[in-house]
């Protein structure tokens, strides 16, 4: 076998789809949303047929890790394929290597992709095996271990490791017996094999994250709480993300302090272009599951291990990102009015992070916590998007303490009213609050888009033209009627620095103006018929008494 060449990755080598005529781009993006179309009408037969007893939101795991499993292995196959054709070897494959062989181009395969698979491990050939495999089950565990153990002592080990925690193929969930186990694994490895992502040759690449987005979506919308708490609809995290980099091309890094499964993040390679993210994508996550899904979530769209940092743990009480910050561009939905230590713990009033408010948010509503870091974090010449609570913006005590710190330090750029019933497991209405360090004016601006919704299923959406909207009052910063004003600081500050949108838009008065005396005329008018419809009726009755008598 040719020696395997240490170079940049093909995929990302590859000419992008959009180099075509435009009669051809508009062909093509027709075929994409149909492909597309179709793909998403697969996922969702797929997930209801093979969920079968197991919760849909712990079903995730396995749809979305085998998924995952698929991805790295054809992402590594169409890696070395290219290379070793590049090298003359024309008719290579390595899929059809033996184990023996491929060990070979280990190392060097490690240090450019941060994983190895060997070729009995690769999916394709699993699935080709997995009817005939009584012990399916052990061979899929010994497949994620060495893949994850292809990582030890590299530079993406930390990015790899615990990747398949949560894809317990020897669950009960999955069966009572290992037979019954082994015919789910089956029967979601043909699943997911089916799936129409085309290949990286045709660079699809891209249907691998879209078919993530739309089953992290799936499972949201229909997990309630548990799941809606782990995910930004991707309308709301492209509207953070444009307003974080608005008047930019490029950003040196992007940060998420509660990062969820990383869909805001990676809004940001839709927005500006990945490789228009310099330094690339961080964040940090509290709940293991949710941090190993946000983890596969960057590899599934094409995030190389080098330009990603997502770290384990609680934000507030352990934050794992000093020696990177500050971020030029951050985004976020932080949990809603969770617990946290708050001033139990007497280290907190001296973090930099919270010392220059001079208060500590409350024990009980952490929100302004997550607020006060983030702006610690935000470089000078950079904008944060948070999604708020809407109690943060009025209720009294060390949160308006808080507040008045962000204001009279003239930090909050924009607060914006969201629509309400966006965002799975609540209907509440909630906020944005934008943050900036370096600002044109001494004011406040605050947009009332409460009314900028369409109704999509069980839930609002915001469309296209209600983002722009947004962003376009954003960007002119002017007063519109009912819709966006920009409020002098001091204004703020003589207001009990209530930030309520509502406090400052005036909604337009939608009500039909009622002529008073027209309508007593009216009423007038309906009693007199009344009446003389009821000596009518006393007529007509009075005579058919006398007729029947």
């Amino acid at each position: 076998m040719t020696r395997l060449e240490k170079v940049s990755s093909v995929l990302r080598d590859r000419p992008p789809s959009d180099d075509v005529e435009i009669v051809g781009k508009v062909r093509v993006n027709n075929n994409r949303e149909s492909e597309r179309a179709e793909l998403h009408k697969t996922i969702w037969r797929i997930a209801n047929d093979l969920r079968g007893s197991v919760d849909g939101w712990d079903f995730k795991t396995y749809v979305l890790g085998l998924l995952f499993y698929r991805f790295i292995s054809e992402n590594l196959t169409a890696y070395l394929n290219a290379q070793e054709r590049k090298a003359g070897n024309k008719s290579f494959n390595y899929a059809n290597l033996s184990d023996e062989d491929a060990e070979y181009g280990r190392v060097e395969t490690v240090k450019e992709k941060g994983f190895y698979v060997l070729p009995s491990h690769l999916f394709a050939n699993v699935r080709k095996q997995a009817r005939h495999d009584e012990n399916l089950n052990e061979t899929l565990s010994k497949v994620f271990k060495d893949i994850e153990g292809s990582a030890i002592g590299s530079d993406s080990e930390n990015d790899f490791k615990g990747l398949f925690d949560d894809l317990d193929v020897n669950s009960g969930k999955l069966g009572p017996t290992v037979i019954k186990r082994n015919e789910k694994l089956v029967k979601l490895l043909d699943a997911i094999g089916d799936l129409p992502l085309g290949s990286f040759s045709d660079n699809t690449i891209d249907l691998f994250g879209d078919a993530y987005e739309y089953l992290m979506q799936m499972y949201a919308s229909t997990a309630g709480k548990s799941g809606g708490e782990f995910y930004t609809p991707q309308e709301v995290s492209e509207l953070l993300a444009r307003i974080a980099v608005v008047g930019k091309t490029e950003v040196n890094k992007v940060y998420d302090p509660a990062c969820g499964s990383g869909s805001l993040l990676l809004k940001f390679a839709k927005v500006l272009g990945q490789d228009k993210v310099r330094q690339g994508f961080f964040g940090q996550e509290v709940n293991l599951t949710t941090y190993n899904l946000c983890r596969i979530n960057m590899f599934l769209h094409d995030v190389n291990y080098e330009k990603f940092d997502i770290a384990h743990g609680d934000t507030l009480t352990d934050p794992h990102h000093w020696d990177d910050e500050p971020f030029e561009a951050i985004v976020s939905n932080p949990p809603y009015s969770i617990k946290w230590a708050g001033d139990s713990n007497s280290l907190l009033i001296n973090d930099p992070r919270f010392a220059p408010a001079g208060v500590l948010a409350p024990k009980s509503k952490a929100d302004l916590a997550f607020t006060m870091h983030i702006l610690s974090w935000l470089a000078v010449n950079g904008t944060a998007a948070i999604v708020e609570f809407p109690g943060v913006l009025y209720r009294g005590g060390a949160e308006q303490k808080i507040r008045q710190y962000l204001i009279d330090n003239n930090y909050v750029d924009t607060v914006i009213q969201l629509p309400p019933d966006l965002f799975f497991g609540t209907t509440i209405a909630t906020c944005v609050i934008v943050l900036k360090k370096s600002k044109h004016d001494n004011g406040t601006l605050f947009i009332n888009a409460s009314e900028e919704f369409v109704r999509g299923g069980n839930k609002n959406k915001l469309t296209e033209d209600n983002q722009k909207k947004i962003l376009d009052a954003f960007i002119s910063r002017k007063d519109i009627a009912h819709f966006a004003r920009l409020v002098d600081n001091a204004d703020i500050a003589a207001n009990n620095y209530n930030l309520a949108v509502s406090s400052y838009v005036q909604q337009q008065d939608t009500d039909e103006a009622v002529d008073i005396q027209a309508l007593n005329a009216k009423l007038i008018g309906i009693v007199s018929r009344q009446a003389e419809l009821r000596t009518q009726i006393d007529a007509i009755v009075s005579a058919l008494e006398d007729g029947t008598e």
